[in-house]
């Protein structure tokens, strides 16, 4: 019985030193790791053990790495399920599979591919396109258990010769907020994979949509902030007006009025139709304490791109009201006048704006503005 539990305490001892064990990589095979957001929240990411042109033994392999080494075309590798009649494409690197990770559903050279992992490999040709492929098994070893009817996507993408790569690389050689190339370089043979979010602006409106059921949805700037990506985006703006309502509401505890709210509030109301009280909403912004003489004129302007030249000259009145004579308040009456086609009482208030402005740039931009006046053009 003794020498049952000794057995037993022996091979439990064994199973758990080898679960934690780590021997250098198969080859001097570095794993290495990349990853590269597109935007705040998606991401790529790629697990791979690089082999280098060096061989094991010192040798330089370089010239004998495509072809050669990593054969052309598929291969029987003689392990697993690999053979004749099931030939493996190349694991895209070596030892482990090459796993690809996208946090977010994607378009690879413009195909669709489902958020996820998968085990990558490659069809090798020489002077030809090479096939990548996006396998739903990411878990076995390399390619000796590949199977054809586990891809996920086969795409094909054309090779080009770079700067000479000692060891196996994947790298991110363009970076834009919603899309990125991903390189697998080696030797002197670059592999480029366009990667490009489906849906990039419903990534943010989920994410929003999450964080105003949290702390930062209590917090009035962060709630505006949420809005306004939505209102400037034009994407669900149902949604985001209710989000704005509760943040300009002072009757709550997350609520704030002031011109910041107020003027993104008049602006969802507009958005959607809701001219009366969104009229109403942009006076009481322009006669809130919390708004600048910069404020009021914005109010301003904003009327004016909208088309409702009547209330922005309300408003630019309000600020003379308010803050008098001043640079900007003239600026205001000047553009007021000019969208309503008064350009000789417009070309009045800009030139006592033009002696009013506090640098270069701006009288600059005012002497532009004087000559569109002088010929009744609209200075907006």
């Amino acid at each position: 019985m003794k020498k049952l539990i000794y057995l037993f305490v022996l091979a439990l001892f064994s199973t758990t030193a080898y679960s934690q064990l780590k021997l250098p990589p198969s080859g001097a095979n570095q794993k290495s790791y990349v990853k590269q957001y597109m935007g705040a929240h998606a991401y790529v990411s790629i697990v791979y053990n690089s082999p280098d042109v060096t061989g094991p033994r010192g040798e330089d392999r370089t010239g004998k790495i495509w072809g050669q080494l990593v054969p052309y075309g598929l291969t029987n590798l003689n392990f697993g399920i690999s053979s004749d009649e099931n030939p493996s494409p190349w694991r895209a690197g070596v030892n482990e599979n090459t796993v690809i990770y996208f946090s977010h559903d994607v378009n690879i050279e413009g195909k669709p591919l489902k958020a996820g992992k998968y085990g990558l490999h490659m069809i090798t040709r020489e002077n030809e396109d090479w096939t990548v492929i996006f396998s739903k098994n990411y878990g076995a070893w390399g390619s000796y258990f590949y199977k054809e009817s586990e891809d996920a996507l086969r795409v094909d993408v054309s090779t080009k010769k770079s700067d000479f790569h000692e060891w196996l690389t994947y790298e991110f050689t363009d970076r834009q907020e919603n899309a990125c190339t991903v390189s697998m370089n080696w030797e002197n043979l670059s592999v480029p994979i366009r990667v490009e979010l489906q849906d990039p602006t419903a990534i943010y409106v989920e994410y929003l949509r999450k964080e105003m059921q949290n702390a930062n949805g209590f917090n009035w700037v962060q709630r505006n902030a949420a809005a306004n990506y939505c209102l400037q985006n034009d994407v669900n703006i149902d949604e985001a007006y209710e989000w704005q309502l509760a943040t300009t509401a002072n009757g709550n505890f997350i609520g704030n009025e002031n011109i910041t709210t107020l003027s993104t509030l008049a602006a969802f109301q507009s958005k959607l139709g809701k001219n009366e009280e969104a009229i109403e909403t942009f006076k009481r912004a322009a006669a809130h304490p919390t708004a600048t003489v910069f404020n009021i004129h914005g109010l301003g302007r904003q009327l004016i791109a909208m088309g409702d030249t009547d209330t922005a000259m309300d408003i630019f009145k309000k600020n003379v009201e308010i803050h008098g004579d001043t640079w900007p308040t003239n600026v205001g009456m000047a553009r007021g006048l000019s969208a309503l086609g008064k350009y000789e009482k417009a070309l009045h208030y800009a030139k006592l704006a033009y002696e009013q402005a506090p640098d270069k740039l701006n009288k600059d931009g005012l002497a532009s503005s004087i000559e569109k006046l002088k010929n009744n053009e609209d200075m907006n």
